[in-house]
């Protein structure tokens, strides 16, 4: 078993009991710090997967957060090959502890980054350009601030006498091998959301699981899916209304990772009253002389 480090050059394991002031400080900068700080929540409440954080030893005076692993796969399976990371968008000079940081991060083999601020990736970039390239998969981020006065969504007349269900574990391979980045997330953390958090589906009268949708371990409402069989039906508008309140009422703030050329979900969402915040990066950090490395980016779904 790969060794947990109790701290870095610049950073140190958070304890679980430090973890709620964590949420509370980071809290200050939502909703750019909306994927970290429900990332502690999810971790705290439900704890889907094994994620270790850290804080720079000079936390909070220094507020630059990490958590590793950043995704559930990565090609050698290793905790500290990806990570996450988050600092206030007005101090991104701090950002400089994580470019000398070179004991929890070995800046001379590939790295993998999940969804991270804009102006945070572009900082890193800046550093890294003289060590490697970096491939980069865009998408908005849109959360919805401000509930809309919507009906009632638990009462829905669904076309054809489809029904929408709580899924259950046997439907995480499935999920898995539709969902686009699936290099980047193992079948084992669908098998966990589905055990854990919110995830439904619409199954048809024949009971077909037809569309689905589920919370992300980051906080997301995500995955949401419809066969191409059971499109324009309007199941994607229902999965997306019921998750939102049954994520709003569990205490989260819904948002959705939305590509910048996905029309349909912007349309989608605006319906809901999702709005755009910003911009988000996943990205693959590849050393000059690793630069044939071989896996995707990869993108959201929405």
């Amino acid at each position: 078993m790969e060794e947990i480090l109790s701290e870095g050059k610049n950073f140190r394991l958070l304890e679980d009991s430090e973890l709620p002031d964590i949420i509370e400080f980071i809290g200050q900068f939502l909703p750019h710090s909306i994927k970290f700080h429900q990332t502690l929540k999810t971790y705290l409440n439900d704890r889907v997967w094994d994620f270790h954080f850290y804080v720079t030893k000079t936390w909070p005076d220094q507020p630059v957060i990490l958590h590793f692993p950043g995704m559930t796969s990565t090609p050698n399976g290793k905790i500290y090959e990806s990570f996450s990371v988050f600092c206030p968008c007005d101090q991104l000079e701090h950002l400089e502890l994580l470019a000398e940081e070179d004991v929890l991060i070995d800046w001379t083999q590939p790295i993998y980054l999940n969804f991270t601020h804009a102006n945070i990736m572009n900082k890193i970039e800046e550093f890294y350009s003289q060590i490697g390239t970096i491939e980069k998969q865009y998408g908005d981020i849109y959360v919805l601030s401000e509930p809309t006065k919507e009906e009632d969504s638990t009462n829905v007349v669904f076309a054809e006498d489809a029904e929408m269900l709580q899924l259950t574990p046997e439907y995480a391979q499935t999920i898995h091998d539709l969902y686009p980045a699936n290099h980047m997330e193992c079948v084992e953390i669908f098998e966990k959301l589905i055990e854990k958090l919110p995830c439904y589906g619409v199954f048809s009268a024949s009971g077909d699981l037809a569309a689905w949708m589920v919370q992300s371990y980051y906080g997301a409402m995500f995955s949401m899916q419809t066969r191409p069989e059971y499109r324009r039906k309007g199941y994607g508008l229902i999965l997306a209304k019921y998750l939102t309140k049954v994520v709003t009422e569990r205490g989260y703030l819904p948002f959705v990772v939305i590509r910048p050329e996905n029309d349909a979900s912007k349309a989608l969402y605006a319906k809901l009253g999702f709005k755009k915040h910003f911009e988000t990066v996943r990205a693959i950090l590849r050393p000059h002389d690793r630069a044939n490395d071989e896996q995707g980016g990869g993108t959201e779904g929405q």
